[in-house]
Parts: structure tokens; C-alpha cells; sequence
């Protein structure tokens, strides 16, 4: 089965006997991401989101729900990269099951005991993350930046060639809701750097994925094979200190500037999940350079994008204090990715590197061409000169300290249930 195959999943008309499933606004019986949770002195254990519960799926295995499921015990404790390492065939006949059990009101009875509230429930980070690598493959995003520093020249000559990433740093990726401190490095000025905190404090809008089965040293990734290799989807703000970026980023790019911080969502969306808002890969436009060979595939091509809608939101202390609701700063879509995550993995392992299940990707920031479809503030302040006037008064070039960020991410299509991705927050320390 294809990760973009529609099937009984994926019926509009599916209800749930789970209370509120069916009008929930990211996860109702259609959706079914899998995280890491724990409540009541229990430790992590394998979950899955169903309307405003978590269900919990190591019980319902130990104890037989599942039938046909039972050697996933070993598997759904304590983090989730043996079972993403499994694959898409389990991943799809867990789902198919998960589906038929909550749709099913012979069967609620039983089912109901292994229902936890979320208000109740600890969310943790669903995988030890060995390795997490950040892209660059945001093409407006990557031009307006471009265009701050080299106006007449905003992307380098192999930017259209090849995915642009770099090794970010796995210890400091954090959950959502994680206070975010601010880091402290060398800034430049005019006679020189000085020591001391960010005073050009950014978000950046970005999708997190999560890998699946890995590959063995010395063995790239085919195109054809790249999407066995994906297990699903995530938020991902990848924080940014853009004064120390400016000043440490040459030579050899990102590291204080980026390390302090990376926030995720909790939820894995997987590609089954997303089959119907599959969208074709990004339209290059004339005269622009096909890919070489091993990153091009018809297929890839036709179907490798995501028709979600993207947001960033803000509320700062002084709102929360005067009652005013979070504002949304600007939203897009994630048709804006110029490569595909298929093709960031192809180019990830082309030269004998290894992937291993539960390694995290970040897409690069995710903007618009349009204005108001920034994924960051530098970009929606041209880099500091034009502040944002916010409810109440405020402006805004970069972050201070008690500023609240929200992303988020829905995916809607005429004939298919919305789903969503849940919240990615982090609110400034300092």
C-alpha cells in the first residue's frame, strides 16, 4: 500500500464513538498520530490522539485490543523509535486497526478503559533523537534573506541545484510548551563584537519529520525508496539568535545562533494521515534547473508536496494582562517548499550517510511570496526596519522577554475530514 492510497480511513463519514472525535479540530478518528505519554506515576508509554484523549496503545496491546498486534509490547515503551524502525507495512495495519476499534461501538466498552484526557496526560519528546538536521528549503524565505544582504544577487548560485541543510544540534530540541531562554553570544557592532544576550531574537515556521526505518552506512537512499523511510510529521520552530547568526555564520554556517533551542510538536502525523492532502512538488519555473537524476522522480514530482496551512500567532505579556487574544502574525502554505522531504533524504544519504529511526528533519523556514505569508520576523520586519504595531499598542521588530509564539498547521481538502498537528509554543523567558 502507498503512503498516498486513500481508503477506509479517510471517509468523511466515519464517526467515532470517542466523545467529541468527530468535531475535533486536529485529531478526529481520520487522524490517529502516535506520541510518547505517561499520567499517574505511570512511565512513557505509546499513545494515540483521538479527539481531546490519548489512547493508550501499550495498555490496549498488553491486553489484547489488538489482535494481530501483540509483539508491539516490546516496542511502545519508553520512546517510539523501534516502532517507527518497523515501517510502513505496521504502521499502516496499526492504523487500519486503530480505525475499525474506535469505529466500532460493539467495541467501546473494553476500548474506554485505555481512554486518558488529555488535561491529564505528560507529553513527552516521541523519540530519543540521535541526530537532527535542519534544511533550507523554503525558497521565498531563503530569497527574502537573500535579498537583505546581496539585493541584487538573494540566492546563491547552487541554491536551485541542491537541498541546502546543516547538523543541528539534537540535545536541545525540546517539546512544546518549553520555556525559551534567551542565548547569549558574541554580537557584532561597529568596532568590533561584544559579549552578551540576543537582542534580535526570531522564530522560524517549519515542519519537523520524523524517520522511520534508517539505512546502513555506505548505502544512499534511492528516490523511489525515500518515502519508506519517512514515518510522519511534526511542528518545528527552529529558534534563532539573528545577531549572532550574522556575525558567526561565515565561513561554515549556523551554530551558537541556532543550538540554544528547537521546538517540536508532540504528535507524529503520519503519511497515511496525509495521503488526501497531498499536492505536486514545487513548479520550477522556466529556465530553472531540473534536478540531477538521483534526486528526479515522476512520481515524486506528481505527489512529494503537502497542501497544509500554516500559522504563526503571537501574544505578548501586556495582552495577556490587558485579556487580548493571541494575533496572527502570518500564515502560508507548505506547497513553498522547493525541495521535497523525499528528496531531503535522498541528498542526506547520497554519500554513504546513515539515517536511524527517530532522527529529525526541519524543513527550513516555510514562507509565501505573498506578503503576510512570512515564517519569520526577520522577514516580516525586512530585518529590524519596519516593527509590527500590535493590538494594544505594542510594536515589534524581534522577540522580548513574556512573548508567547504559536505555530500551526491544518490540512483541509473538499470530500476529506481537516486534521491537524496540535500546538507548537515556546514562550520567552527573558
Amino acid at each position: 500500500m502507498s503512503f498516498r492510497t486513500i481508503d477506509e480511513t479517510h471517509d468523511f463519514n466515519a464517526r467515532s464513538w470517542v466523545e467529541g472525535a468527530d468535531v475535533h479540530p486536529s485529531f478526529p478518528v481520520q487522524n490517529l498520530p502516535f506520541g510518547l505519554f505517561s499520567d499517574s506515576g505511570s512511565g512513557p508509554r505509546a499513545g494515540v490522539a483521538i479527539g481531546k484523549f490519548v489512547f493508550d496503545l501499550a495498555g490496549a496491546v498488553d491486553n489484547g485490543l489488538l489482535p494481530g498486534f501483540e509483539m508491539l509490547g516490546h516496542v511502545t515503551r519508553e520512546q517510539l523509535n523501534e516502532l517507527l524502525a518497523l515501517g510502513a507495512e505496521v504502521r499502516q495495519g496499526l492504523r487500519k486497526a486503530l480505525f475499525a476499534l474506535f469505529t466500532d461501538p460493539a467495541r467501546s466498552d473494553s476500548a474506554r478503559l485505555f481512554l486518558v484526557p488529555m488535561d491529564r496526560a505528560e507529553l513527552h519528546l516521541p523519540c530519543e533523537i540521535g541526530d537532527y538536521t535542519d534544511f533550507y528549503a523554503g525558497i521565498h524565505h531563503a530569497t527574502r534573506v537573500g535579498k537583505l544582504f546581496r539585493p541584487d544577487n538573494p540566492l546563491l548560485p547552487n541554491y536551485r541545484h541542491v537541498p541546502i541543510g546543516y547538523h543541528g544540534r539534537a540535545s536541545s530540541v525540546v517539546l512544546t510548551g518549553t520555556p525559551v531562554s534567551r542565548p547569549s553570544g558574541q554580537l557584532p557592532g561597529p568596532e568590533g563584537p561584544r559579549f552578551g544576550p540576543s537582542e534580535r531574537l526570531d522564530l522560524e515556521l517549519e515542519l519537523g519529520v520524523w524517520i522511520g526505518p534508517g539505512n546502513s552506512l555506505g548505502s544512499p537512499i534511492p528516490i523511489d525508496e525515500a518515502n519508506e523511510h519517512i514515518a510522519g510529521f511534526c511542528l518545528l520552530n527552529d529558534w534563532s539568535a539573528r545577531d549572532i547568526q550574522a556575525w558567526e555564520y561565515q565561513p561554515l554556517g549556523p551554530f551558537l545562533a541556532k543550538n540554544f533551542l528547537t521546538t517540536v510538536s508532540p504528535w507524529i502525523i503520519t503519511p497515511e494521515a496525509l495521503a488526501p492532502f497531498r499536492a505536486p512538488a514545487f513548479e520550477r519555473g522556466e529556465g530553472e534547473p531540473v534536478p540531477l537524476p538521483y534526486l528526479a522522480d515522476e512520481e515524486d514530482q506528481a505527489h512529494g508536496g503537502l497542501a497544509l496551512t500554516l500559522g504563526v500567532w503571537l501574544q505578548t505579556a501586556r495582552m495577556r494582562e490587558q485579556g487580548i487574544p493571541e494575533m496572527r502574525l502570518s500564515g502560508g502554505s507548505s506547497n513553498a517548499l522547493y525541495w521535497t522531504v523525499a528528496q531531503m533524504v535522498v541528498h542526506h544519504t547520497v554519500g554513504g550517510c546513515n539515517l536511524r529511526s527517530g532522527d529529525l528533519f526541519g524543513t527550513g523556514t516555510i514562507s509565501g511570496e505573498a506578503d503576510g505569508t512570512e515564517g519569520s520576523l526577520l522577514e516580516l520586519t525586512s530585518g529590524g526596519k519596519h516593527p509590527i504595531t500590535l493590538p494594544g499598542g505594542e510594536t515589534r521588530t524581534f522577540l522580548q522577554a513574556g512573548d508567547r509564539l504559536r505555530i500551526s498547521a491544518e490540512a483541509r481538502r473538499d470530500g476529506f475530514a481537516s486534521i491537524g498537528f496540535g500546538d507548537c509554543t515556546g514562550e520567552v523567558t527573558g
